[in-house]
């Protein structure tokens, strides 16, 4: 058998301390079952909720799962393990299961994402790569539902590829922005694996490379009349948006309609309003104005409220980059072992122990009301559990929901969620309490450790 391509070899994608731990496992011998939790501590600030995103990358690995035979030659050269465990290491593959949030979940600070149960070895060692993959696209999604919730149905682009922090990143933010309501991506590869709709313009650079501005625009309504977008702030955007106009009635004499104008300097609010004028006064209603240029949901709110007439936005760096927020205090941590409930006790990272499922209430106009973090076996009537099961036995035991479907369940979840905690700056802070049962068993597992270990 040969060694899969390097781009599905994952099981090195890790920390050392994995490995390392794994075989003081292997060494004790213990394979009992574990169950690892995977949440978020705290909000970044004037954040009041997240959106689940990144649970089909986690759930394709743990279904891929294993060492090459290159993997394991590596590991021999380091002269860290024993030849026992790196046999041992050869036959490893997820056989666990996995309870998660669907992807598109509104969720909140301490509620478990995902829970994962397995022989220790195997839940230990998917710990680096579900923190990386699910992290990152929760944090984008998180960040881009901002923005979708500001622009109020007007159309979101996804422009940042060029400024992610690496090529993988760039396409899952591209993946985690549509479905967090993005209409789609400048992104082309991210189009081809996710199916995503890719939308372009053109670069300041094709416009100085012709004589004249008006030559550029003329080039690019002939090559592209179903998608023409004109870059009108190279030199002055009053002048752009005129030389705009001959154009798009040129492309009108042809039968043909300009879609876009786009801007990307100054002062958006008023120099959109100038040219929403400029277009409407020779019959341009149709055409569009795009805005690009450093935009998150804080200067979108800016320029809306200062009455800009934009019709769409592309988004880019700062929502790529999660520029206000670029990590979440997230956690991947032991809540049982064999059997036994564990936790942490160290300061400000008291974990919530054993397995868990969150049950949601609704109030009478079906918006979202409080949250409970119950033991996985008990039952709140008249709530609704929300964490599901994706994986038994190694492998995925539902049919997956597609990225669309991903979207629509997010946009109607979004939808439920209250206007206070939704909020851009100090959002309301959403009810999510204990149930009877997970604090008793919390408070008892603490007293032990107090007596055993303090």
């Amino acid at each position: 058998m040969h060694d899969p391509p390097l781009g599905q070899r994952f099981a090195l994608l890790t920390d050392l301390y994995q490995l390392t731990m794994a075989a003081c496992y292997f060494e004790q011998g213990m394979h009992e079952e574990a169950t690892f939790s995977f949440f978020i501590r705290k909000y970044p600030p004037h954040r009041g909720y997240f959106v689940a995103a990144g649970l089909e990358e986690a759930l394709r690995y743990l279904e891929t799962l294993q060492f090459t035979s290159d993997d394991l030659a590596y590991l021999e050269s380091t002269g860290l393990f024993s030849s026992k465990f790196l046999g041992y290491l050869k036959g490893v593959r997820f056989t666990g299961e996995v309870f998660a949030l669907p992807e598109g979940s509104i969720f909140f600070k301490d509620e478990p994402i995902l829970e994962v149960s397995a022989p220790i070895i195997e839940a230990q060692l998917a710990e680096t790569f579900i923190i990386n993959a699910v992290s990152l696209q929760t944090l984008i999604a998180s960040k881009a539902s901002r923005s979708f919730q500001v622009a109020q149905g007007r159309p979101l682009i996804d422009f940042s590829l060029r400024r992610d922090q690496g090529t993988d990143a760039g396409l899952k933010v591209a993946r985690a922005s549509y479905l967090a309501g993005f209409q789609g991506t400048s992104n082309v590869l991210a189009g081809q694996l996710y199916d995503l709709p890719i939308f372009g313009t053109m670069a300041h650079s094709y416009v100085t490379s012709f004589p004249q501005e008006i030559e550029s625009f003329r080039v690019f309504a002939k090559n592209f009349p179903g998608i023409t977008t004109l870059l009108i702030d190279t030199y002055d955007n009053v002048q752009g948006a005129h030389k705009a106009v001959q154009v798009a009635k040129e492309m009108e004499a042809r039968g043909e309609r300009m879609g876009y104008v786009r801007l990307d300097s100054g002062d958006i609010a008023a120099i959109s309003k100038e040219v929403r004028k400029i277009l409407d006064d020779n019959g341009l209603e149709y055409v569009k104005i795009l805005a690009s240029g450093g935009f998150d949901e804080f200067k979108m709110a800016q320029v809306l409220a200062a009455g800009g007439q934009v019709d769409s936005f592309a988004v880019g760096t700062k929502m790529g980059v999660s520029a206000d927020a670029p990590y979440f205090d997230c956690a991947y941590k032991l809540v049982k072992y064999a059997g036994r409930p564990v936790m942490k006790l160290s300061t400000g990272k008291v974990t919530l122990v054993d397995k868990k499922q969150i049950y949601r209430r609704y109030d009478a106009q079906g918006r979202l009301e409080r949250d409970t973090i119950t033991l996985r076996d008990e039952l709140l009537p008249e709530a609704t559990p929300l964490l599901q099961p994706f994986m038994a036995g190694g492998g995925v035991s539902r049919e997956l929901p597609t990225l669309k479907e991903s979207r629509e369940y997010f946009l109607s979840q979004l939808a439920l969620l209250p206007e206070p905690y939704k909020a851009l700056e100090d959002p309301a802070p959403y009810p999510v309490d204990l149930s009877p049962g997970l604090k008793d068993l919390q408070a008892r597992t603490e007293r032990e450790i107090q007596q055993r270990e303090l």
